[in-house]
């Protein structure tokens, strides 16, 4: 199966009953091992999650801290792009050039990169001291 289509396979489980708007996510880390993750909302939007925090989540759980490839699939007429936070949580992850695909339902892709999707992105150098 593609982290695509682990992606798609997951985002029917999103927990969207205020937007629904359901988001899945699927990142692969540097084992080969695929982890899964949705939006889950909360009457307090605020208190919500994100799909890509979920899957993050879900490989640290399990052990693991380095993501070599993302997926992320909504149903919306184009690509849906991470929202900040969570571009920074994928760089704390993965590296610049690490790969990510961003999906619709319908089948729209578009490929880029962390790097690409958060330019100067803060990283543990800035908490070098002297």
């Amino acid at each position: 199966m593609s982290l695509l289509d682990a992606a798609r396979e997951v985002r029917g489980n999103a927990y969207a009953p205020y937007s629904r708007f359901k988001v899945g996510a699927a990142v692969r880390a540097a084992s080969g091992a695929v982890y899964r993750g949705v939006n889950v909302e909360n009457v307090a939007y605020p208190e919500g999650t994100c799909a890509e925090a979920g899957a993050i989540a879900a490989m640290c759980a399990a052990g693991e801290t380095e993501i070599v490839e993302v997926a992320v699939i909504a149903d919306s007429p184009t690509p849906v792009p991470p929202c900040g936070g969570c571009r920074q949580k994928l760089a704390e992850f993965g590296r610049a050039e690490t790969p990510v695909t961003l999906a619709t339902t319908s089948g729209q892709k578009l490929l880029t990169t962390i790097g690409d999707l958060l330019p100067g992105r803060f990283d543990a150098s800035h908490m070098d001291r002297c």
